[in-house]
């Protein structure tokens, strides 16, 4: 008989007594000899199990995924402490009539053959070992849950068992056995294999997750072939499934494809529900997946789904009951395991499993149906702080699978620049902008709204000259698709000088503006009044000081300007906050001093209702960088 699908051991499973305790009931399977990092779990273990005081026995559940080792640990611990008990047995417990006749076996073992029971076997051991002299360890392997061993564990005598399940549903019993740390894992995949290469051997344990079981799998497959942990490395990376269906592991008769297996046949037939959201899973980033962001009703989004997906999905995002079910099942199997505040996390290698047994079809719709979901959780407001949570909690599954160009990642780029990581909204912002110019082209009107964000935190992220070169070439473009006197355009020329301005060139933004403040007269309705978007004039207006040395002709007319936006200018008016560019280049910024433009601040502060600040249109579509 071989183990179970939970354990990494060494050697056969036969059950056997050993020589020098013939006197024993023993039956438990080779202890194995590759066992890493578990000295703190099987401390914990021993002392849950030696803390019993009542009439019962003790018991505790090993619970994880599987291939994380669960049996093994069980195994180690039964055989540390062999001497301090009586009897120590071992149970497959996977299916119940095999537990039932490997009761037979103990029965037959501990009463006398001529007064055996054979008809219940269970309640023969249970007499026995409630009267039992010493103590005793019965250990139930694979558990499916707790139903299904609750018949067979004793109620009474001084005894322990110790249960290993997938089933992480055991109230104050279950003890949780996680995957191996970096370092540890790094440290077996060395020594299993006798190569030193612990940077290849760094990189394979982080791409196969800590798991126990493929780590021995790849360690079997690397002394068979002879190969290098740097070559399988190469080999994983470019032939994931096949490499994950070779290796045979020391002690165990299944490989990591083949170990999830069952469950996800089952899930299949009996959860289809959980198997779709396994799938809707397998292409988030592993850890820390808010599901309760994104299993919430999205009116229109299954009309975008593919309907073979749509069927599945559905459901979940309507029915918190069908949603809750679903995360239930998932979890009996331990294929996800629940963190903090709604989030749960799966296994890499389950991910990866769950996309290879799916046909190509079926992966690039399950694709495009996690894009869309994940899109549409993305809040449409970056600028406010009390989204930014919910942007953090969203931020790394939208880069495991959003389109790069789409529009949840400009909103994600966006979030990034307001919360203060202006460096990597520029980077987005670049590599945004480099896929819709490949699938919109240079002139795409989406394509140019994400230049110019990227000019804008490229300058924010302290880079002026680039901002402002990013805006010149910007120009050309923006008079093409709109002429040259939008206000758009015009718009954009505002903020050309004010980068020019801001990287220490103040007479040229003044000539630019000089330009500029002349269109601002032209193509404007003025009989809709505009009261917005005035509030940070004052503080452009007190900039005054001197940088290039000319009047306040320039001041006066530009306030003069602005006394009329905040008349006729309609609310959000893209050309309105071009204006006091003007008047900081054209007035306190050329060198006169700053009273004509505090009296027209003064006079602009009264009855202005502000924007709030960071909101992308305060002061222009993305002038919200300045001060």
């Amino acid at each position: 008989m071989r183990a179970d699908r939970g354990a990494v051991a060494v050697g056969r499973m036969d059950y056997q007594r050993r020589p020098e305790l013939a006197s024993q009931p023993v039956r438990l399977v080779p202890r194995p000899v590759f066992l890493a990092g578990r000295e703190d779990l099987l401390a914990d273990l021993d002392a849950r199990l030696a803390a019993g005081n009542g009439p019962g026995p003790q018991i505790v559940v090993l619970s994880g995924l599987g291939g994380v080792g669960k049996t093994s640990v069980a195994v180690e611990y039964a055989h540390r402490h062999l001497a301090e008990v009586g009897l120590a047995w071992q149970f497959a417990a996977e299916d119940p009539a095999v537990l039932k006749a490997e009761f037979g076996e103990l029965a037959a073992q501990l009463s006398d053959r001529d007064l055996f029971d054979a008809r219940n076997p269970v309640a023969v051991v249970h007499g026995v070992l409630a009267a039992y002299p010493r103590g005793w360890l019965l250990v139930f392997d694979n558990a499916p849950d707790r139903a299904s061993v609750a018949p067979f564990v004793p109620p009474a005598g001084r005894g322990r068992v110790l249960i290993t399940s997938r089933d992480p549903n055991w109230p104050g019993q279950a003890l949780q056995v996680p995957v191996l740390d970096p370092e540890v894992a790094v440290d077996f995949l060395v020594n299993r294999t006798g190569d030193a290469d612990r940077r290849a051997a760094r990189e394979l344990a982080i791409e196969l997750g800590g798991l126990p079981l493929a780590l021995e799998q790849a360690a079997a497959y690397l002394q068979a072939s002879g190969d290098s942990l740097a070559g399988y490395l190469s080999m994983f990376r470019q032939r994931r499934p096949d490499m994950l269906a070779r290796g045979e592991p020391t002690g165990y008769p299944e490989t990591v494809a083949t170990t999830w297996s069952l469950a996800f046949e089952r899930l299949e037939n009996t959860a289809p529900g959980a198997a779709g959201l396994l799938r809707l899973l397998a292409f988030c980033a592993p850890e820390a997946i808010p599901l309760h962001l994104l299993l919430q009703p999205r009116p229109g989004l299954a009309g975008q789904l593919a309907p073979e997906v749509a069927s599945v999905l559905a459901p979940l995002l309507a029915d918190e009951l069908a949603a809750g079910d679903a995360i239930a099942a998932l979890r009996g199997y331990s294929l996800i395991r629940p963190i903090v505040g709604g989030a749960v996390s799966v296994h890499r290698l389950v991910q990866a499993v769950t996309l290879d047994r799916m046909s190509a079809e079926l992966t690039a719709a399950w694709r495009e149906a996690a894009a869309a979901v994940i899109e549409a959780a993305i809040p449409d407001d970056p600028y406010q702080r009390g989204s930014w949570p919910v942007f953090a909690a969203l931020l790394p599954h939208a880069q495991a699978v959003a389109a790069v160009g789409s529009d949840g990642m400009v909103r994600i780029a966006a979030y990034l620049g307001f919360s203060g990581s202006r460096v990597p909204a520029r980077e987005l912002s670049q590599r945004i902008v480099e896929a819709r110019e490949r699938d919109l082209g240079p002139d795409h009107p989406d394509t140019l709204s994400v230049r110019v964000s990227l000019a804008d935190w490229t300058g924010a992220a302290g880079d002026a000259a680039g901002a402002r070169d990013q805006y010149a070439a910007l120009l050309p473009a923006y008079e093409r698709t709109y002429g040259a006197d939008a206000p758009v355009v015009l718009s954009l020329r505002a903020n050309l000088a004010n980068w020019t301005g801001r990287m220490g060139d103040a007479a040229g933004a003044r000539d630019q503006l000089a330009t500029l403040l002349p269109g601002h007269g032209t193509g404007v309705r003025r009989r809709q009044p505009h009261r917005r978007g005035l509030s940070r004039q004052p503080r452009r207006l007190d900039r005054g000081g001197g940088r290039c040395g000319r009047g306040t002709r320039p001041v006066r007319c530009g306030a003069a300007r602005i006394r009329a936006d905040a008349r006729h200018r309609p609310p959000r008016h893209p050309r309105h906050p071009a204006i006091s560019r003007s008047l900081h280049w054209g007035g306190g910024g050329c060198g006169r001093s700053a009273r004509p433009v505090r009296r027209t601040a003064a006079r602009l502060r009264t009855g202005v209702r502000p924007l709030p600040p960071g909101h992308p249109r305060r002061p222009a579509r993305t002038g919200l960088l300045d001060g």
